[in-house]
């Protein structure tokens, strides 16, 4: 009886096991579209990166990563060890936000999704290319 339960418990199960196997584990997200991270704080920021002056690559607390074009150059940014983040009041960042950085305000021009910043070796490899 026991076994015919299990069996019987088995064959129903199987079809909810093979459908979530056939869908895709990740979801793809379009990749340069304007985008924000809202509320963001310690706890909705994970980390980021300088792009050199010119933009800051943002990761969320879900692993996503975001590209920040600057409206100028932002200097200093790529020894900084902490940036801020100003909303002006609307509790997300997006393109119209601005890096805080060492007192000086950087203004976005653009926030949008991208893929995650290239590594150090990614970086040495395109700079021996050319």
């Amino acid at each position: 009886m026991k076994q015919k339960l299990a069996l019987s418990l088995a064959a129903l199960l199987l079809p909810l096991s093979a459908a979530a196997a056939a869908e895709p584990a990740t979801e793809s997200r379009a990749l340069g579209v304007e985008s924000s991270i809202t509320f963001p704080s310690d706890s909705s920021i994970r980390n980021w990166r300088a792009d050199r002056e010119r933009g800051i690559w943002i990761q969320d607390r879900k692993g996503d990563w975001y590209y920040g074009s600057f409206a100028g150059l932002c200097r200093d940014l790529d020894f900084a060890q902490a940036i801020g983040v100003e909303t002006r009041g609307t509790a997300r960042l997006d393109r119209f936000s601005a890096i805080l950085l060492r007192g000086e305000r950087c203004l976005l021009s653009s926030f949008v999704t991208s893929e995650a910043p290239p590594s150090k070796k990614d970086k040495k490899a395109a700079a021996d290319a050319n």
